[in-house]
């Protein structure tokens, strides 16, 4: 390949050593050098190349790091689609993160491996590849911008990534609250991907007790510990061929880590109680809702492991950041609750649509389609009020109908508290009624413990509290 062809990589960094060493291993880029920030900025407004290496120690302040600091801001400004990767001490995670928080991409502490090294550049060049495709719009994401019913600049662009990303085997990481819907999105990367006919597999790994993921995960054979009195085989070679899908990496034990990160790098497994490799064909995704990069300033999460999952990183925004979505979310979440509960709901009223948008909705989604779930079920007329929302009403708002709700509501209460002032016993009543309407109003324990957004064994468990018969 001709230099000209080449990719651009410079190398910040002012020991002429190190810079000529590098230059060595990187000869299949265009490589440029700097040994100053003066130098780096004039070399990228001039060549705007794809991936930045900068030492924090530069002049004036080689042996401090808020000359490098200011570095990253300003080569940022001239160059912000520029993907700069820090180069460290060993040990020196806070300013690792603190160059994060500025836009770096990425940060390794040096020494490092050459392996280690041409992961992470190679990962940045991938990285602008790929949001180079996705900013000159040559991505068509409108059947899953339609899917997640978003009009959210920043979904649309997560959107567009996912399509970019879903036909390569690229690992990557969904980063989110919870409840902003990591699991859909991870299956959108399946079902968009080339694997889509086969298995999307998805592990907790928050669920599961550190004793038994190692058998979840990876197998075992017959005598392997007690009890294991078959073969058994796990989540990832059940997935061969498919998507593993490991929500809330961020709770995996270190213990179980170094495995992890085997399997990650060689694609081969071996069962517990078995020293014999298995070839697994697999696509990893990833989700978490932690800061894994303070994980593993902190030591509860393997740097090495960072890298191998975190390829690409997507940034989901909460629900709170989707103003434009939250009652388009809630429209199609109740066009499904009508089916299954409540078929004369045709919508809800002005009031209840104001408190959807308003409200700040802590549990994201997943919150709302529980709160739009237990409304189906509750609502006594065909619009569902902000009340059956579990929204505060004055007297004076809302419509005829929520008028009317609030009458029926205000007289149940009344009665509660001709019987008994005592909050506790008025709490107690409230839950009766409402565990009965539930009940009631759907088919099983399982779909009446979902719409009033607890697990069935809690459900069981207040029925006995209170004498219930389903």
């Amino acid at each position: 390949m001709t230099n000209k062809f080449k990719p651009m990589l410079l190398v910040v960094e002012d020991d002429p050593i190190l810079r000529k060493q590098l230059k060595w291993h990187f000869s299949d880029y265009q490589f440029l050098e700097a040994s100053t920030c003066d130098e780096a900025i004039a070399i990228v407004k001039k060549y705007r190349p794809a991936v930045i290496l900068q030492d924090l120690g530069i002049p004036p302040e080689p042996e401090g790091v808020e000359a490098g600091m200011k570095c990253i801001s300003e080569i940022l400004s001239v160059h912000p689609n520029g993907k700069l990767i820090v180069m460290t001490g060993r040990g020196d995670h806070a300013n690792a993160i603190r160059a994060i928080s500025l836009g770096a991409q990425d940060f390794f502490q040096k020494p490092v491996s050459p392996q280690t090294l041409d992961f992470i550049v190679e990962r940045g060049f991938r990285i602008s590849n790929l949001q180079s495709g996705i900013q000159h719009g040559d991505i068509d994401a409108n059947d899953l911008v339609s899917e997640l019913h978003t009009k959210n600049e920043a979904m649309i662009k997560v959107c567009k990534t996912i399509k970019k990303l879903a036909p390569t085997d690229i690992t990557c990481t969904l980063l989110g609250e919870s409840g902003v819907g990591k699991e859909v999105l991870a299956n959108a990367i399946h079902r968009n991907s080339d694997r889509r006919d086969r298995k999307f597999m998805a592990i907790n790994c928050a669920s599961i007790p550190e004793n038994l993921i190692e058998s979840e995960l990876y197998g075992y054979e017959k005598g392997a510990f007690t009890g294991a009195i078959k073969r058994s085989e796990g989540k990832i070679e059940s997935a061969s061929g498919g998507t593993l899908f490991l929500d809330e990496i961020g709770d995996m034990p270190l213990s179980i880590q170094a495995s992890l990160l085997r399997f990650l790098q060689e694609r081969k497994i071996q069962k517990l109680g078995s020293t014999k490799d298995i070839p697994v064909d697999v696509r990893v995704v990833c989700a978490t809702n932690k800061n894994l990069l303070e994980m593993v300033a902190n030591g509860d999460f393997r740097e090495d492991l960072y890298y191998r999952i975190c390829e690409y990183v997507i940034k989901i925004p909460s629900l709170n950041d989707r103003r434009e979505d939250k009652l388009s979310l809630a429209n199609s979440f109740l066009n499904e609750a009508k089916k299954k509960y409540n078929p004369a709901i045709t919508g809800f009223t002005p009031k209840a649509q104001k408190e959807i948008i308003e409200f700040d909705w802590p549990g994201n989604i997943r919150e709302l389609e529980s709160r739009v779930n237990i409304a189906a079920v509750m609502a006594e007329n065909s619009l569902v009020t902000a009340e059956d929302m579990g929204f505060p009403v004055e007297e004076d708002e809302g419509s005829l109908a929520e008028k009317e709700d609030n009458a029926v509501d205000d007289s149940t209460l009344n009665v509660m508290l001709d019987t008994t002032l005592n909050l506790k016993d008025v709490r107690r009543q409230a839950e009766v009624v409402t565990i009965k309407q539930a009940l009631d109003r759907t088919k099983s324990i399982s779909e009446a413990a979902k719409v009033l957004g607890v697990s069935r064994p809690t459900l069981y468990d207040l029925m006995k509290k209170y004498s219930l018969v389903s």
